[in-house]
This record gives C-alpha cells, sequence and structure tokens, in this order.
C-alpha cells in the first residue's frame, strides 16, 4: 500500500474539529496510531470513540488548551507517554478572531497568535528532540491561503499563517539531515461546520472565486497530510502543498 502509515504514532491538534477530524481519519486509514488533542474533553471523546468503533485502533485523546503555555509544553511528553514515541506531529488547530485592523483589539491578536502560532512553536521544538533521537519524523503544520493571500478582517490569522510557513521553512533547514521533514499544508475555503453557516449567496460568492467552483472536502486536506507523513514523501521538505482547487495558483 503506498503511503501506508503502519507502526507509525501521530498527535494531531484540534482533532474534533472539521479539518482536523478528516486529517485524523486519514492517518488512521493508512494505519497510524493517533492521539487526538483538543480543548473541548467531550468532543474529543466522542470522536475518539467513533475513530476507534470505524477504523479500529487503539486510538488516545489529550485533552489541551493550546492558550495555555503550562498545558502546551506537556502535550508532547504526554502523547510520547501514551503512544511510546511519536512520528508524526500535526499542527491543526486554529482560532480566528476577526477584525478590521483599526478595530483589532490587542487581545484579539494576542490570542490568535498565542494559539495559531506560538503553540505550534512550541509543540514543533518540543517534537524535534525525540523525533532527532529516532532518527527521522514529520512535522505538518496547516496553514491557509490567506497566509499567502492575506484578506481584509484577518491580519492577526494571515500573520500567524505566515508566520507558521516561515517556521517550517526554517525548522526544515535544521532538522533536513537528520531525515526530519518540515512541511505546511494550505487548505483554500473547506466545507466544514463554520462554512456551513454561511448563506448562499455567500456560498455562491466564494464559489465564484475558485476556478473549481466549489469548496474543497476535509478528505482532501486529509490526504495531503497523510502523503507528507509517509515514507514516500522523504525528499519533501520546506515546502507548502496549497489545496485551494485553484483560488491561488502558487509557484
Amino acid at each position: 500500500m503506498m503511503f501506508s502509515l503502519k507502526g507509525k504514532t501521530a498527535l494531531v491538534t484540534g482533532a474534533s474539529g472539521g479539518i482536523g477530524s478528516a486529517i485524523a481519519y486519514a492517518l488512521a486509514r493508512q494505519g497510524a496510531r493517533l492521539a487526538l488533542s483538543g480543548s473541548n474533553a467531550q468532543k474529543l471523546r466522542i470522536f475518539r470513540e467513533q475513530l476507534n468503533e470505524e477504523i479500529g485502533g487503539d486510538h488516545v485523546e489529550i485533552t489541551c488548551d493550546l492558550s495555555d503555555t503550562v498545558q502546551v509544553e506537556e502535550l508532547i511528553p504526554a502523547a510520547i507517554d501514551t503512544l511510546g514515541g511519536l512520528d508524526i506531529l500535526v499542527n491543526n488547530a486554529g482560532i480566528t478572531r476577526d477584525n478590521l485592523a483599526m478595530r483589532m483589539k490587542d487581545e484579539e491578536w494576542d490570542q490568535v497568535i498565542r494559539v495559531n502560532l506560538e503553540a505550534a512553536f512550541r509543540l514543533m521544538r518540543a517534537a524535534a528532540r525525540p523525533m532527532m533521537k529516532a532518527k527521522g519524523g514529520r512535522i505538518i503544520s496547516i496553514t491557509s491561503v490567506v497566509g499567502a493571500t492575506g484578506n481584509p478582517g484577518q491580519m492577526n490569522y494571515s500573520a500567524a499563517k505566515a508566520g507558521l510557513t516561515g517556521m517550517s521553512k526554517s525548522l526544515a533547514a535544521e532538522l533536513a539531515s537528520r531525515k526530519i521533514t518540515v512541511n505546511c499544508v494550505a487548505p483554500g475555503f473547506i466545507r466544514t461546520a463554520m462554512t456551513g453557516q454561511l448563506t448562499d449567496d455567500q456560498k455562491a460568492a466564494i464559489n465564484s472565486r475558485i476556478p473549481m467552483g466549489r469548496m474543497g472536502e476535509g478528505d482532501e486536506i486529509g490526504a495531503a497530510v497523510a502523503y507528507l507523513a509517509s515514507d514516500e514523501a522523504a525528499y519533501v521538505t520546506g515546502q507548502t502543498l496549497h489545496v485551494n482547487g485553484g483560488m491561488a495558483m502558487m509557484s
């Protein structure tokens, strides 16, 4: 089987969300054993039970509030302790606090940077050491098309996502000789519970900006992550895989 992750262990943050759960399913289907992390313990438990039932495997959950530095620092050790090692880290969790620049409050900036960028840095730093010891690993961060294009009302979010890209390139250069790859997947508009709240007119306006004429599916992001996590992607590092239906064509 191509892209097999049999015998691999993975930590996915924001695992009970729309894109996070799709990534978890994709990795589990390829045979990985997962530690699912999120801030909502109940949602996480329900999702883990569902995953174990549908895909099989002995997946675990670890509740973590990424805005709490102490909890963030404990997450990688907890995942390694539970899984017995860590081959794959997927930084997927993210929040939005949208506002126009003139109205953006300091805390709206701080919250988004802390969860979307700083927590990812701490997790990458913590995962690097055990991966270096194991002489291999995969670090994958979920960025966004707006990290490359910008978006009105999302200065904080765009900055955090662009920051993730720069961080990943730097870490990729540092860890390449140790057989650890560091990459990003940048989704465009993906159909989730969040986009489900848009009106038909809003959806039509978005779809008109996408050459494929539709939003992406969570599974299409999951597939990109599964590829980057696999042995087949061993020579791919410091890259961003854009999955956006042609909405922004990046070279």
